[in-house]
């Protein structure tokens, strides 16, 4: 199982309580079994053709993923993915 978690922050926004996805082979896979349980939290994370929206940063055990258009990252068992609201500004 990949564990799946949204910080506070994003939680103010949308209902995206933590959970456990079946292992998937991609970080996509796994955000894909968690949105089939929560389709909300979907638009609020990825845009209309799928990318990370740009105020959304993913991480996979505690680096932001690579790819941010297709979330092709691979996830090993027992991965965890965070994923929290970017911050901009200085």
């Amino acid at each position: 199982m990949v564990h799946v978690r949204f910080t506070e922050n994003l939680r103010r926004h949308v209902d995206c309580a933590d959970d456990e996805v079946p292992d998937g082979a991609t970080v996509r896979a796994c955000l894909d079994a968690y949105f089939q349980v929560r389709p909300d939290v979907r638009s609020y994370v990825l845009d209309d053709q799928g990318a990370v929206r740009n105020h959304v940063v993913v991480f996979l055990d505690g680096a932001p993923i690579v790819d941010r258009r297709a979330q092709s990252d691979s996830v090993r068992a027992g991965a965890e993915i965070v994923v929290m609201q970017a911050l901009t500004g200085g």
